[in-house]
């Protein structure tokens, strides 16, 4: 093969990998733009706002704890509108809460416990309302960590197409330089041949 033609057969392999490269990163971004919107879309309809500043601080025990504090001041009295945000009031305030009552929270068991008792007690009674706290804080705070899961997905696919627009910048130079390779290598160059092996010398 003539070594003209294996460059410009490389250069144009070269090419098309610039092409796929350009075409994933934008398709990455429109991704990412996506999962973005819509988790802030998601999330605006639910109006959930962090304590404000004058709350956290002076915590009174009975809505915000101490312990909240490092994770809830960066956001006080913000509308949890991202994925981060969303974590945070998950995570820090809603889960707080619900370990906080009867049987940890966890529904399972105060919805098992509400089915056991006497109907219409004062203590099936307590527990039918614990019971529906219970499942909307547990509902909330479900949706709130996949919207944050949702928005971790979309800063994968943003680093993903930095990460092709890069791969399809170094391919551009690339391809640059076996355009000017082509232009500077003879039509007629052959690859260098193997030279043959030495034959032993008779003994």
């Amino acid at each position: 093969m003539k070594r003209k033609t294996f460059d410009i057969i490389l250069t144009s392999a070269g090419a098309v990998l610039t092409i796929v490269l350009i075409a994933a990163g934008a398709l990455l971004v429109w991704g990412s733009n996506f999962t973005s919107n819509e988790v802030h879309n998601q999330l605006a309809m639910q109006q959930v706002y962090f304590p404000t500043a004058a709350q956290l601080a002076h915590p009174t025990g009975s809505e915000v704890r101490a312990t909240m504090i490092p994770y809830l001041r960066p956001y006080a009295g913000q509308e949890v509108l991202t994925g981060t945000q969303a974590q945070a009031y998950a995570t820090h305030f809603i889960a707080v809460h619900l370990s906080e009552m009867p049987y940890g929270g966890v529904y399972a068991k105060v919805s098992s416990a509400a089915r056991a008792a006497k109907p219409g007690s004062t203590q099936a009674t307590q527990l039918s309302a614990l019971e529906t706290t219970v499942f909307q804080g547990t509902t909330l705070r479900g949706m709130l960590l996949e919207a944050y899961g949702f928005s971790v997905f979309g800063s994968l696919a943003f680093d993903g197409a930095l990460a092709a627009f890069c791969a399809a910048f170094l391919m551009v130079v690339l391809s640059a330089l076996g355009i000017w390779h082509v232009r500077r290598t003879p039509a007629q160059e052959e690859f260098p041949k193997a030279r043959p092996a030495e034959t032993a010398k008779a003994a």
